[in-house]
């Protein structure tokens, strides 16, 4: 379902959908599973409206994405269909998403710099030094991590000796995953660097295969999952105490945040340009990543989804 322009749906003669905020499922045989990922934008664990390209964008940046970093550790991804899907190994998602913050930023209930500066020093198990400017680096990355929510409720933050003791991911397990996310973050912070941008954070989530292998899942380094600013103009923004110019849904969530939604009941209308600005950022930071044009799929966007699909359903 959508204009032609946007997807907010595909409806498929496939039974088992799972739908999450972005992104919707259907397990396929043989250990797989379709994902298509959708134009739907969420904020505050909320979806809060549609941006155009934006599915395209998520989807081919993480493909992308997902070949660059297939040195560090296995991924799911096993085709790509269409620009908008991709088929997967039917991991088992671990119940713990892995936050490694690079940046004192951040406007979420989960982030750190609205905490911090209402007094916490004290987050994720870490200890925070006075004295500490806002979206200025950390000495070294700080793996956050978070409890997955249930539809329609909130992440909630735990420290990395919390996911062990609560029994979230053994300790062993859990060792390698800190081990694998922080060197992941080391590379899309190369990445980003050589193509004019800051990654100030970013979200990582992990699976296990149905022989138990580690694999990266999901989406990595797009801006749904991380925050990209400007290089350019970092330093002069935070010297007059700006906020970074952000490449992610960041400008949304501080549009949200504008108008008094912090994520319970219905979010408000926001202009039309703050979604059209969403959009032309998105495509933006897709171009700049990977050196590749963005060439819109054709459309309308449902019918082509579907057709490219189709030899990957069950008949």
């Amino acid at each position: 379902m959508g204009t032609g322009a946007t997807i907010t749906a595909v409806e498929l003669d496939l039974p088992g959908r799972t739908m999450g905020k972005v992104r919707d499922a259907w397990p396929l045989p043989g250990n797989r599973r379709l994902l298509i990922t959708t134009d739907r934008l969420s904020a505050f664990d909320r979806v809060v409206g549609v941006v155009e390209h934006k599915g395209q964008v998520l989807n081919q940046l993480s493909v992308w994405w997902f070949e660059a970093t297939a040195d560090i550790v296995a991924n799911h991804l096993v085709n790509v269909p269409d620009s908008n899907a991709v088929v997967v190994v039917d991991a088992r998602p671990l119940p713990v998403e892995v936050v490694v913050r690079g940046r004192l930023t951040g406007s979420t209930s989960t982030s750190l710099l609205p905490r911090y500066l209402n007094g916490e020093r004290t987050m994720y198990g870490y200890r925070l030094p006075d004295g500490l400017e806002p979206h200025g680096p950390f000495d070294e990355p700080l793996i956050t991590p978070t409890t997955k929510a249930e539809k329609g409720g909130h992440d909630q933050p735990v420290s990395c000796d919390e996911v062990v003791a609560r029994g979230l991911v053994e300790a062993g397990l859990w060792a390698d995953i800190q081990k694998v996310a922080l060197a992941l973050y080391a590379r899309g912070v190369e990445v980003a660097a050589d193509a004019g941008f800051v990654l100030a954070d970013t979200k990582y989530e992990f699976g296990l295969s149905p022989d138990g292998e580690l694999l990266l899942i999901d989406e990595v380094h797009t801006p749904d999952s991380s925050r990209f600013w400007e290089t350019s103009t970092l330093d002069d923004r935070l010297a007059a105490g700006l906020t970074p110019e952000s490449f992610d849904k960041e400008p949304v969530r501080l549009a949200l945040r504008a108008a008094g939604y912090v994520g319970d009941g219905e979010p408000p209308e926001l202009g039309a340009e703050v979604w059209v600005e969403t959009s032309r950022r998105y495509v933006h930071l897709y171009e700049a990543i990977t050196g590749r044009r963005f060439v819109p799929g054709e459309r309308p966007i449902e019918e082509r989804i579907r057709g490219n699909v189709a030899s990957f359903l069950p008949a």
